[in-house]
Formats: structure tokens, sequence, C-alpha cells
């Protein structure tokens, strides 16, 4: 294994990180589900207010929890939503690739297309998004 990949699943806090991601996305899932489920809202609606919604959810527990920083949380915030979109945008690509390009399984694809997307969302927020003040 890549020593740099190898390190990342080793870290306490990347596993962490991984832990709080899956709450967001259980509430990103549960929100989808209450707003679509009864036609409330159209899919995309539905989509947008619930990623917003594990993405706000992931943001406040990894900051309280795992990086424990307190200041500058507007910046850290926009910070943390533009990794998110980055992060949206790498998982489109990679689908379209694999999917669309090479016609993989689509569930594989998107199994294997989020581990390249965490691993990038991990170190952009360390370095960015909850990089401590000097």
């Amino acid at each position: 294994m890549i020593p740099v990949v190898k390190n990342v699943f080793l870290n306490k806090q990347f596993l962490l990180y991984c832990i709080i991601g899956a709450s967001g996305t259980l509430l990103d899932f549960g929100v989808f589900s209450l707003l679509y489920g009864p036609h409330w809202l159209n899919y995309q609606g539905a989509n947008a207010i619930s990623y917003a919604s594990g993405t706000f959810l992931s943001f406040i527990l990894n900051a309280r929890f795992n990086f424990r920083v307190t200041d500058k949380i507007p910046w850290r915030l926009a910070c943390f939503f533009g990794v998110a979109f980055l992060g949206w945008l790498m998982s489109a690509g990679l689908l379209s690739l694999f999917i669309g390009h090479f016609q993989f399984n689509p569930y594989l694809s998107k199994a294997v297309a989020l581990v390249f997307v965490v691993i990038l969302q991990y170190n952009l927020n360390r370095l960015f998004s909850f990089r401590k003040a000097n």
C-alpha cells in the first residue's frame, strides 16, 4: 500500500473524521427521505437541503470533537462547504468515468469514488477548514 494512504488509514483523526462523516450521511439520507418521501419537494430540492444538513452536522462535530477549533467559525464553515463541493465534483467526475466511460458496476464505482473523495476532503479540511491559527 502507498505509505501516504496507509498513514491516513491508521490516523485516529482520520478515523473519527470518517465516523463523523457517516453520521452526516445518515442525517442527509434521513432528511432526504422526509422531504422527498411525502413529495413535499422534488428530488433535487430535497437533495440540496439534505446534503447541506449532513454537511453542516459534519462541520459542527468535526470542529468541536475532532479538530477542536473554536475560532473563525464562519470562515471555517465556508471552507468546509467549499471542500464538500469539490468532493461532490470529484465524485461526479469519477462516476462519469467509471460508469459512463468504462461501464463498471455503479455500486462498486460509487464505493471506489468514495474512498478517493474522503481522502481528498479529509486532507483539504485538515489543511484549510480546520487549520490551527498561528
